[in-house]
């Protein structure tokens, strides 16, 4: 939130190193690397290549993990890429992507990932599967509601949670490389032509990029960790890091097991490689790990992102209640419960809604590219610092300039790197089915005219 005078409540800093980390890892793993796999064997069809793929994945997360470090280091504040857009770009393209958060895509990936979370538990405990919005339902709420008293207890329970994900993909890991191994793993990849290889990679880097996604948003909650111009950018290279390793090991697990071909062709790859190994008990075991992976993930996602709407609300381009803090939790309270209640919305409405979080899902990365590159602007003022500006769309024009803690090394390299990555994933996603980016564009752009109603009430 911006600066706040001695009467007002502020945000408590109450996140320490781990937990944050613990965000970041928690913030990623979802229920991605459970399934997508399959889908990359399917598009590569070598086990080197899917290897490579994963890894050429994996160097792209961390590139990002150093830039938003920078980022975060150098603007330490709720909001995370809200702040840095509207300070690099302006302030309606910041909006826009808080606009894009709330309608569809954080509330949407809460939505789907309740649905997913249900779909797990349900046969665990011998339920039928007719509940499964209902118990969706109720896990929003209920985390809606442990979100609205306190950091700390949501906190609490992403790190319960997020040591589960771990262990439950840790035993994927152990199970896979214990069983007989494939000798797919050592046969070279089919011949090809250089630009083949190129486009196979590129096609599977898209579902991969997205697997690897969700660390950007431990930024949201800069200003409830302690000392984050340090911890910041070492919890995201740490979170990332310990996940692509855990990543490219089970991958490895499922091609032991599976083979590249037994991998393309199941729709459940780490559910497969348990039944193999362990028989019907594997089975439960990883449907346990799943439903505890993605009910983490649901806790981090309702945890960080009312701050964006928060701080989009203490700059006067949003409902102006939203900017209060809860002055007993130290949360912010109106927007917790906002995108709590169009969640629960969308869940309920999950199978007429699903459609459209595929239309806006590429313009989350149009974002993605849009930050990491607003550091080439921050790296401008370090050397030509702007004069003083008034106007808090642009924010402290000062402060922006001030030298961070924490650079990304290798600069201007490092986010070139990952705007180019971000431009593919974009182009990839038009490319594949123009109608639904069309459309995509058209529900982000309704966002403008709602700017346009704020902007006109706060003058």
């Amino acid at each position: 939130m911006t600066e706040s005078s001695p009467s007002r409540v502020t945000y408590a800093r109450r996140l320490g190193l781990f937990s944050g980390t613990m965000a970041v890892i928690g913030g990623i793993i979802g229920g991605g690397i459970f399934l997508t796999p399959a889908t990359v064997a399917e598009r590569v069809g070598s086990a080197p290549l899917i290897i490579v793929a994963w890894v050429v994945g994996g160097v792209v997360a961390l590139v990002g993990a150093l830039c938003f470090g920078e980022l975060g280091a150098r603007r330490p504040k709720a909001g995370g890429g809200y702040v840095y857009l509207r300070e690099a770009w302006g302030p309606l393209p910041a909006f826009l992507y808080g606009w894009a958060l709330l309608f569809l895509i954080a509330t949407g990936a809460i939505a789907a990932v309740a649905i997913m979370f249900a779909t797990y538990a349900l046969p665990l405990v011998g339920l039928p599967p007719r509940l499964t919005v209902p118990l969706a339902a109720g896990a929003v709420v209920f985390l809606t509601g442990l979100n609205y008293v306190g950091v700390k207890p949501a906190a609490v329970t992403q790190n319960i949670f997020t040591v589960l994900k771990l262990a439950a993909l840790a035993a994927l890991i152990v199970a896979g490389l214990s069983a007989v191994s494939f000798t797919a793993l050592d046969r070279p990849p089919p011949p090809s032509t250089a630009a083949h290889v190129a486009v196979t990679l590129g096609a599977a880097l898209v579902p991969i990029l997205f697997t690897y996604g969700g660390w950007q948003q431990t930024n949201f909650i800069a200003e409830e960790i302690i000392e984050p111009e340090r911890n910041l950018p070492r919890a995201l290279v740490l979170g990332v890091a310990v996940v692509v390793a855990m990543y490219l090991l089970a991958n490895v697990a499922y091609l032991r097991v599976l083979g590249p071909g037994g991998l393309a062709a199941t729709s459940a790859p780490a559910a497969a490689v348990m039944r193999a190994v362990l028989g019907p008990a594997g089975g439960t075991l990883i449907a346990a790990g799943i439903a505890a992976s993605t009910f983490g993930f649901l806790n981090l996602v309702i945890l960080v992102t009312p701050r964006v709407f928060q701080a989009m609300a203490a700059d006067g381009v949003f409902f102006s209640r939203l900017a209060e803090l809860h002055p007993v939790y130290r949360t912010p309270s109106a927007a917790i419960v906002l995108q709590g209640a169009w969640a629960i919305v969308l869940t309920v409405s999950y199978g007429t809604f699903s459609q459209l979080v595929d239309y806006v899902a590429f313009g989350d990365w149009i974002f993605f590219g849009l930050t990491v590159a607003g550091l080439f602007v921050y790296r401008r003022r370090d050397l030509t610092p702007w004069p003083p500006l008034h106007d808090v769309e642009r924010g402290n024009a000062r402060e922006a300039t001030a030298r961070p803690v924490f650079r990304a090394p290798a600069y201007p390299w490092t986010p070139a790197l990952f705007v180019l990555a971000a431009l593919y994933v974009v182009a990839s996603a038009v490319l594949a089915n123009p109608r639904n980016a069309l459309i995509g564009t058209g529900l982000l752009l309704l966002g403008v005219p709602v700017y346009g109603v704020f902007r006109r009430v706060r003058r």
